[in-house]
């Protein structure tokens, strides 16, 4: 009733102010807007007679009504449609003044009183009544209230998140507050949050039962057009202002805007069926005990566990359950430590014991390398989704400690699978990518992965973003860890619909992830949840969180889990008992035990069955082993090379650049001469792999072209946008593929988003040029943490090419050097090792051992033949040129 109370007096105030502005008008000058004269005169209502004189007298009286104005002229447009379609859709007084107008009413005297006694269309003007009309006021002061009911349900649109209760531990400083750097006193009445005025109005309750027509921009009304007052405030206070905070109203999209509020607005929409609920209580028991499973039986070691927000399993799996029922079957994750083993163990479905055997410490090591923690690695698996009864395929891509690092890996891998499928509206391969509050709001390659979203040549057709919002950093309080007041605030500049939604509500949880599920599969485009929980152990289970956060976890002591909770919930519902409750937690607790006893008789590590990208037939056995026989000649015979030579100098139809031709008969001279230059070079090796069927893929800055003016990879037509040549792509009739693309002003995005692509197929050539070879010192992270070590540590491969021009050529000193020396300081990671020189397979073991390979070509032959190397070896490694 207070905020119903608080809401009516600001918009009797905004009314007032409205009407206060309009009286200052002279009346018989107000220009009525063209395109509502438009509606309101021939084009729309008298669409279906041809009486011109009638359209026009309408038209002059619709101009000459003193209430139309540009600031209303949109609301009585929505009016006029509405009774165009129904005149029992719209509020007396409009019907009245709609048919007057059409009966031909003086200007300005459209508006007549309804009888207090008597039969008939209220206010319809008769010959003998057409004398008769009320001052028009009382239409100007209905319109303003319904203009300030419009604003008022707009304002929770645009602004009810901030009012929503989203902090499971009711610790979080107010945002609203926040926004405005002011104090609890200066900002106390919902009303300036939702009109963002910041002032706080005085009014009485007189309007609180008024009826009011509702707008098409709202469907809080379900069957209903129109509601009294106090009903819209109390249906838009449960729609934005409870568990679940829509931030959305930003997308410049009205389709996108009206879905979304279509998921939110209609009553009883977000509520769950029967069944929904008993999955999503299953699946959190699931959850919440595995946990505390290891935390009974490893109660001394770091694991990183999901204490606190364990509903994301369920809301994980919701996500995969509705993604599947569009057709989605291979799901590409990529995620931070945190909760990791849980995702794996329920989830990915990763056989427990091989989990539990991880904290075996005096287990060997069966695979070569140095390995990896159990809570950086990933895996895939080919399950059967219970729900839809379909195959889905899992893939959880290994991740170091940079907590974001994964993102663009995980973004290049999904292009991957989804070209090799042809998979070209993402219906078939889908990633979600799952983030810490700190982390997706502080690391910089969140925001240029982003910005790859909607590039032709590196769009995933959408990814599900989820934030486990721990309200932390490891020690950091947010308001010392970001300026912005959402940690999810980077994914408006892409327009993604941002859901927060308190983690301790199990049933707003699901009702989101299936709302963005569905946004994903209907738009294309990525979406954000925003699970705002808490972390019940510190930034690990070792780490004491009261020296930093005393008060939050004082307050996370005495709370209780969010199974408990729900399970209460149930239980009044009668949903569940509570002997069902006993016999579920136990028959879990037996499955975990049995595991533990397997995965004692586990004597060693074996990393590959972690593997997230496994390439099934390339290898000889399970364990990866690999024939170190003789490498297949990388040489072509002359006809293929001039061939290729020949194509790559021609330009089709296209009307190029006068210099470009003289570069492409450069180009033809030399091959008549059986020479051949860098740029020739390169060409030849990428066409005679495109020959034998093998997809090639050219990505980076300015690539297209080349930064030196040299490749021409895409020709340009002079007179005609968007024609394009791409002669690489017409050397014969069954070749391969060839993508060549130039990225966004990214390195470390978009050289991860390329060994992403790479792990997919290793019969494949992908390559990544920096712009300069020095400009690789802006991906340092990617090349430190995955290219280099990744074998070692994940036992996964690639065959990325590296492509570092640089050179003494007046450039200055940072385009000089490519910084050789660092990748000659990663190239092995045991400098005492020596060879067998007189083995018969040492060049090929030499290789094999590397961490990749380092080569400084010295002609145009030497770099067509490395390039060619790269997928002829029974082996796959990187390579930097």
């Amino acid at each position: 009733m207070h905020r119903s109370r608080i809401a009516l007096q600001t918009l009797q105030r905004i009314a007032v102010s409205r009407r206060t502005h309009s009286s200052g008008l002279n009346r018989n000058i107000v220009k009525y807007p063209e395109r509502t004269l438009r509606n309101l005169g021939s084009t729309r209502y008298y669409a279906s007679t041809s009486n011109v004189s009638q359209q026009q007298a309408t038209a002059a009286a619709a101009k000459a009504e003193p209430f139309l104005n540009g600031s209303n002229s949109a609301y009585v447009e929505d009016m006029y449609e509405s009774w165009l379609e129904d005149p029992n859709s719209v509020h007396k007084s409009w019907d009245a003044y709609f048919r007057n107008v059409n009966m031909g009413a003086a200007p300005g005297q459209a508006y007549q009183a309804p009888p207090s006694l008597g039969g008939g269309v209220p206010g319809a003007m008769t010959a003998q009544t057409s004398e008769a009309v009320l001052d028009t006021s009382k239409i100007h002061e209905v319109v303003d209230e319904h203009l300030s009911v419009q604003a008022l349900i707009r304002g929770y649109q645009i602004r009810g998140h901030l009012l929503s209760n989203l902090d499971p531990l009711q610790v979080s400083y107010p945002l609203h507050v926040a926004l405005s750097h002011a104090s609890d006193d200066e900002i106390s009445s919902r009303e300036s949050v939702v009109f963002g005025t910041g002032k706080k109005y005085p009014f009485g309750e007189a309007e609180m039962d008024k009826v009011y027509q509702l707008p098409k921009t709202t469907l809080i009304g379900g069957e209903d057009k129109a509601l009294p007052l106090r009903e819209i405030i109390r249906r838009l206070e449960h729609t934005y202002c409870r568990n679940i905070g829509v931030e959305y109203m930003f997308i410049h999209n009205y389709e996108q805007c009206h879905w979304i509020r279509q998921q939110f607005e209609p009553p009883g929409v977000t509520e769950l069926k029967d069944a929904e609920k008993q999955l999503a209580w299953e699946r959190l028991l699931r959850s919440t005990k595995f946990e505390d499973f290891l935390a009974k039986k490893w109660t001394s070691e770091k694991r990183f566990g999901l204490e606190g927000c364990e509903i994301l399993i369920p809301g994980l799996k919701t996500i995969i359950d509705t993604a599947s029922t569009h057709g989605v079957e291979s799901f590409v994750m990529g995620m931070p430590h945190r909760g990791r083993l849980n995702v794996l163990a329920n989830v990915i479905r990763k056989d427990l014991d091989q989990i539990f055997c991880q904290f075996d410490s005096n287990l060997r090591a069966g695979d070569e390398g140095s390995g990896d923690v159990k809570y950086h690695l990933g895996m895939s698996h080919e399950r059967i989704n219970h729900v839809t009864n379909k195959l889905v395929n899992l893939s959880l891509c290994a991740n170091p400690s940079h907590l974001e690092a994964v993102d663009p890996v995980v973004q290049g891998k999904t292009k991957a699978e989804q070209f090799y499928l042809g998979d070209t509206d993402g219906s078939k391969v889908m990633s979600i990518l799952l983030h810490g509050d700190a982390a997706f709001s502080g690391q910089g390659v969140v925001y240029e992965t982003f910005h790859l979203s909607d590039l032709p040549e590196y769009t995933t057709n959408g990814t599900i973003h989820i934030v486990v919002n721990n309200q932390i950093g490891f020690t950091t309080d947010p308001r010392h860890s970001r300026s912005s007041p959402y940690c999810t605030d980077v994914a408006m500049v892409v327009r993604a619909p941002i859901f927060h939604v308190n983690a301790d509500d199990v049933e707003a949880v699901i009702h989101v992830c299936k709302v963005a599920a569905e946004w994903r599969m209907k738009f294309g485009k990525d979406v954000v949840i925003d699970l705002v929980c808490y972390r019940r152990n510190g930034h690990n289970e070792m780490d004491e969180p009261m020296f930093t956060q005393p008060l939050m976890y004082q307050k996370i002591r005495k709370h209780p889990n969010v199974f408990k909770l729900y399970t209460e919930k149930l239980t009044q519902e009668g949903h569940v008992k509570g002997d069902d409750v006993e016999k579920k937690v136990k028959e879990y607790d037996q499955i975990c035990e049995a595991a533990l006893e397997t995965s004692k008789s586990i004597n060693e590590l074996n990393f590959r069955h972690w593997l997230d990208s496994p390439w099934k037939g390339f290898f000889q056995d399970r364990y990866g082993k690999v024939e170190l026989k003789m490498l297949k000649d990388t040489g072509l015979d002359e006809d293929t090379l001039r061939h290729i030579g020949e194509v790559f100098s021609q330009n089709n139809d296209i009307q190029i650049h006068g210099g470009l031709r003289r570069v492409l008969k450069g180009r033809s001279e030399m091959v008549k001469s059986r020479t051949v230059d860098w740029a020739l070079g390169e060409a030849m090796a990428f066409g005679s792999l495109l020959k034998e069927g093998l997809h090639v893929r050219l990505s980076g800055q300015d690539v297209e072209r080349g930064t030196f003016s040299h490749r021409h990879h895409v020709l340009h037509d002079q007179k005609t946008d968007k024609k394009v040549y791409v002669p690489l792509n017409d050397l014969y009739p069954d070749q391969a593929q060839y993508n060549v693309c130039n990225s966004s002003l990214s390195e470390y995005a978009v050289l991860g988003f390329e060994l992403g692509y790479s792990m997919v197929n290793p019969d494949s050539l992908v390559c990544w040029e920096a712009q300069f070879g020095d400009f690789n010192n802006t991906a340092q992270c990617i090349i430190d943490q995955f290219i280099s070590s990744g074998q070692a540590k994940w036992i996964r491969m690639s065959g990325l090419v590296l492509l570092l021009p640089h050179g003494y050529e007046g450039m200055g000193p940072e385009h000089s050097s490519a910084r050789p020396e660092r990748f000659l300081q990663m190239q092995n990671d045991d400098p005492d090792f020596f060879p067998d020189v007189n083995s018969s397979d040492f060049v090929l073991k030499q290789l094999q051992d590397s961490n990749w390979i380092i080569a400084n070509c010295t002609t145009p032959a030497n770099l067509m033949h490395i390039l060619r190397r790269q997928v002829a070896l029974p082996f796959r490694k990187p390579v930097s040129v």
